[in-house]
């Protein structure tokens, strides 16, 4: 058919089109081609039962994933200098499950499998060791490089590891030694990490992040950040890690988010950052004030902070740093696994003072008051725990604890020998947490839903035990919540999950939160659910209250508000406890009585274990020893969930 004859035909189709009544302008005129619609055509068609299969239809989490984001290997300067000998691939297998032998000779295997790690080896020094114990000639050209090899070699491992981290600490290491980014040393250490994690990587049964940790340092205060990859090594290996030796790096944060950003536009990856160990900062881990540039925070840091670090990392060998005694000294469970003697190296002393700007909850505080200045909140995290082991072994078992490093793996004498020495103060090894783990509520164990749900703040933070725990805020949760056995159904239809917010408070109306606890299967019972709310008050000061929501047994308050502890049943000598106390599971629905909707607030979960063994008494039953009077030989696990925030008029 010839166009001329096609356009007559299009007109006239238009013209008619454009006089076609609407379908739906008038009852009397509407038509469909498959019937009439009447209520009980549409009733059929909409079943008013919900399906016979209460999991049918489900679309959300349904259980928690525990994994460690914290893992470093013999890749490590530090590690390495330690005695490390196994490499990203070892700890990818005993994260699996698998038995290995510790870098000390020891067999080790976990109690059960982790779902998921990432190994975060530092980034400066990136596989050094591993090149100079196989005595690479590259290393060996270089005269420093040739001398410890030699040391090695002739069983002087121990001094020339000091040697190594003395130099590498003084930045007095030949030049061109250490690998940098750039060079050939480099990109083949970071593609052997890459190769392990995508070789050990098995979507829906363990997932193996691809990371690195930017240690930076400077003058001893930890301002840490692991940072991990959502993608393959496809992805992942287009860009070096950063580090912070200058000029190619640096150890300022705004420095690691703009690498981040540039990373993300060069390679089209997604990226997040994780900084730990706030309590070894010496103030500065949590700042109003930059320590880079003695001028108050400002939105842009605000807003590239909580978009590249959603998480923290508030518990870890290193100490835990959810709160302290100074900070709140009204709750009785804030002295836990304190390490508060220095930064770092412990080459300045702590000052009261700094606690502020150095832990979890009073970050948390702070960052409502600066959200009310500029309209970001900057600590606006998520909790999880990780082990920052040295020795490839994620290890958070109280009775399975192999250190923090290779020298600290188990032994007689690991407890009483100094952990960290200095002029100023000394660490012991009986000091040293076995915490923790990340728990991450996804729907699968894919890289791509773990990291989508770090993210969202859909997380927890456990020194250990593998309890499951629920969290969910909103205006209309009812006692008779907390009998649904599926608890979650509930939480995700009338409110929000951990790491959620709720916005402009419903007239008359006070926030309502549903919490539950499954303890741990191989573990202890519960001794309670605390929920903490903390908020700026009418006058801007921050505020906290802990409030015990719901505990075992039939405990009251006395007159001072305080609920009696549940009791212990650890015999210390045997290294045994007994679940005669607490309870295997605890859910409850609370309103917050004190509720003002002008004020901004959060609020999370703490759940409580009953009194159990400390890794220390393991250690005396097993080798037959006594421990120092000083050392703790009992310990009440936990778990931290992400808060769910309030802001008012939003």
């Amino acid at each position: 058919m010839k166009t001329k004859n096609i356009l007559p035909l299009l007109v006239r189709a238009f013209t008619i089109i454009a006089f076609i009544p609407p379908i739906f302008a008038a009852e009397e005129t509407a038509q469909t081609d498959i019937g009439t619609l009447d209520k009980e055509t549409a009733a059929k068609a909409f079943p008013s039962k919900p399906p016979y299969s209460p999991y049918a239809g489900r679309d959300f989490p349904t259980r928690p994933f525990f994994g460690d984001t914290h893992v470093h290997t013999s890749f490590s300067m530090d590690a390495g200098a330690f005695g490390c000998r196994l490499g990203p691939a070892d700890a990818y297998r005993f994260a699996k499950g698998e038995e290995v032998t510790a870098s000390g000779g020891q067999r080790a295997k976990l109690s059960r499998p982790l779902d998921f790690i990432a190994v975060t080896d530092h980034s400066d020094g990136f596989g050094f060791f591993p090149e100079l114990f196989s005595g690479n000639p590259e290393i060996l050209k270089f005269p420093q490089g040739r001398k410890w090899y030699d040391m090695l070699q002739s069983g002087q491992g121990a001094a020339a590891a000091f040697e190594i981290v003395q130099n590498f600490s003084q930045g007095t290491m030949d030049k061109g030694l250490v690998p940098l980014p750039g060079t050939p040393a480099y990109k083949g250490a970071w593609q052997e990490i890459i190769k392990a994690a995508d070789e050990a990587n098995d979507p829906g049964r363990f997932t193996a992040f691809i990371g690195f940790e930017w240690t930076s340092n400077t003058g001893g205060n930890n301002l840490h950040r692991n940072v991990i990859f959502r993608d393959n090594g496809l992805r992942a290996g287009q860009v070096e890690p950063y580090i912070t030796q200058k000029p190619l790096g640096s150890d300022n944060p705004r420095d690691l988010w703009k690498w981040m950003a540039a990373c993300e536009e060069k390679t089209g990856a997604s990226v997040l950052a994780l900084a730990h160990n706030g309590n070894l900062s010496n103030g500065i881990m949590f700042p109003i004030v930059e320590s880079f540039t003695g001028k108050k925070i400002d939105r842009e840091y605000a807003e590239n902070r909580m978009r590249w670090e959603p998480l923290y990392e508030c518990t870890q060998i290193k100490g835990d740093g959810e709160t302290h005694p100074f900070l709140s000294p009204n709750d009785e469970f804030a002295n836990f696994e304190r390490w508060d003697k220095g930064n770092l190296d412990l080459s300045v002393l702590k000052k009261p003072e700094m606690f502020e700007f150095e832990y979890a909850r009073s970050a948390l505080k702070n960052g409502l008051k600066m959200e009310a200045e500029l309209g970001v909140n900057p600590y606006k995290f998520g909790l999880v725990g990780s082990t920052d082991t040295h020795t490839a072994l994620a290890t958070a078992d109280a009775d399975n604890f192999f250190g923090k490093a290779s020298m600290s793996e188990p032994s007689a004498g690991r407890a009483i020998h100094p952990f960290i020495k200095a002029k100023n103060a000394t660490i012991m090894g009986w000091e040293q947490t076995a915490s923790g783990y990340a728990a991450v509520w996804a729907k699968e164990n894919t890289r791509e839903s773990l990291f989508d749900a770090m993210k969202r703040k859909e997380v927890y933070a456990t020194t250990g035990p593998r309890m499951v725990v629920r969290f969910f805020g909103g205006w209309e949760f009812e006692d008779k919540d907390a009998q649904d056995r599926l608890p979650a159904r509930v939480g995700y239809t009338k409110g929000v999950p951990m790491g959620g917010d709720l916005r402009a408070a419903p007239s008359g109306k006070s926030p309502t939160f549903l919490v539950a606890a499954l303890k741990d299967p191989m573990g202890a019972n519960l001794d309670r659910i605390q929920i903490i709310k903390g908020w700026v008050d009418k006058v801007g000061k921050t505020q906290e209250r802990v409030y015990d929501v719901v505990w075992s047994g039939d405990r009251k308050a006395g007159s001072d508000g305080k609920l009696p502890l549940v009791g212990n049943s650890v015999d210390v000598p045997n290294a045994t406890y007994t679940n005669s106390i607490g309870a295997p599971e605890l859910i409850k629905v609370w309103k917050d009585p004190d509720f003002d909707p002008a004020l901004r607030a959060f609020y999370y979960v703490r759940v409580i274990e009953i009194p159990t063994p400390r890794w220390t008494a393991y250690d005396a039953k097993y080798f037959g020893v006594t421990m120092p009077k000083e050392v703790p030989m009992t310990t009440t696990e936990r778990a931290y969930t992400s808060p769910i925030w309030y802001t008012p008029g939003s």
